[in-house]
């Protein structure tokens, strides 16, 4: 029996709707993704552009030199042929399409595999007019015998800077894939120190701010504070893949001494961070405390204002009973001397509170 499509009423009077199957996904062509592949022979690039496959079959087939292939945000399509020719873990292909990974590092029998968060200082005239402090993007780094191959998220993740510099010293490049993936680590590295440099001014007028003799904002300082965290997640989990490197066998002896240069830089940045988070703590307590003293503050003045009040309130409570049988009550010069006794009980209460700095 024929299959009879499915029809959709549209209302009385109206024709039906018959449902449109859907189109077809076109795939992204991987050479959208690509920002730049060459092939470097004893430290020089080769003249010429080449596909990723047909650069890999040359240094294959010569025994010599390697692939340098920079990809920009690639999609799963575009990144499965990349995965295919260069025999990429599947793994490491899912962490390198969706991102959003912490930096660490993965080893997949020759091939390793190394992210890195990058950060970028956010300009801005001062923290209370700004939401953002710090943006992150992500490179990922597959390193294996005879290429290397970046992979980039975000819009300040530039690497052309990265290979110019290598490509001007060739003697750096002859050490092979190992000294692209030093190069980048350095770069991002140096990144972090020259954030930190300008976030401690943010953190200078915060505190500033803080203990000014002005109104207290607390929110410029969660911000800061909630910015350095996320500058703290993208910085400290790197010295764990940073010390592996450093003790591998798979990089040469050469490459790791520029790692462990590397590493020292890293730990300076994440002694900066730490004491910024300390810093903002401890300026998040002392705001509380000064709110703490202000509120105690306001509340003895109004306790001295109720107690100077208290005193001619009772004086006029007692002689409004209106008893018949009460001293002085038909006294002339009662209902003065009674004026006089509550403004002189007032005067002496606030003198003795301003004596105590209550008022």
């Amino acid at each position: 029996m024929p299959s009879i499509p499915s029809i959709r009423g549209a209302g009385w009077g109206q024709p039906p709707r018959r449902d449109k199957p859907p189109l077809p996904r076109i795939p992204v062509p991987v050479s959208r993704a690509i920002v730049d592949c060459a092939i470097y022979v004893d430290g020089e690039r080769q003249p010429g552009n080449y596909a990723y496959t047909e650069a890999l079959r040359r240094v294959r087939e010569s025994g010599n030199g390697f692939v340098w292939l920079g990809l920009h945000a690639p999609d799963d399509g575009q990144m499965q042929g990349v995965a295919e020719a260069f025999g990429l873990h599947e793994l490491a292909v899912e962490d390198a399409v969706h991102a959003h990974q912490r930096p660490k590092l993965e080893v997949y029998d020759e091939v390793q595999f190394l992210v890195l968060r990058t950060v970028k200082y956010v300009e801005h005239e001062s923290i209370q007019a700004t939401s953002e402090v710090v943006e992150t993007g992500e490179i990922m780094i597959f390193v294996g015998k005879d290429f290397v191959i970046t992979v980039r998220h975000g819009d300040h993740t530039h690497l052309s800077g990265v290979r110019h510099r290598l490509e001007a010293r060739p003697e750096q490049l002859m050490l092979g894939p190992t000294m692209a993936m030093y190069s980048i680590a350095d770069r991002v590295v140096d990144s972090y120190l020259a954030v930190t440099e300008k976030m401690e001014a943010d953190v200078d007028a915060i505190e500033q701010s803080v203990f000014s003799q002005g109104g207290l904002d607390i929110d410029p300082v969660y911000l800061l504070k909630r910015e350095v965290l996320e500058m703290r997640r993208a910085v400290a989990p790197l010295i764990g893949p940073l010390s592996q490197l450093t003790g591998s066998n798979q990089i040469p002896k050469e490459v790791r001494r520029y790692l462990r240069d590397v590493a020292d830089h890293l730990t300076t940045v994440i002694d900066r961070v730490v004491e910024y988070d300390d810093v903002l703590s401890s300026l998040l307590d002392a705001a509380a405390a000064k709110v703490a003293l202000q509120q105690n503050t306001d509340m003895r003045r109004i306790s001295a204002w109720v107690a100077m009040a208290a005193g001619p309130t009772m004086i006029a409570g007692i002689y409004g009973m209106n008893f018949d049988n009460m001293p002085e009550l038909h006294w002339r010069p009662g209902y003065y001397v009674v004026l006089v006794a509550m403004v002189l009980l007032t005067i002496v209460l606030g003198r003795n509170f301003r004596k105590h700095n209550w008022l």
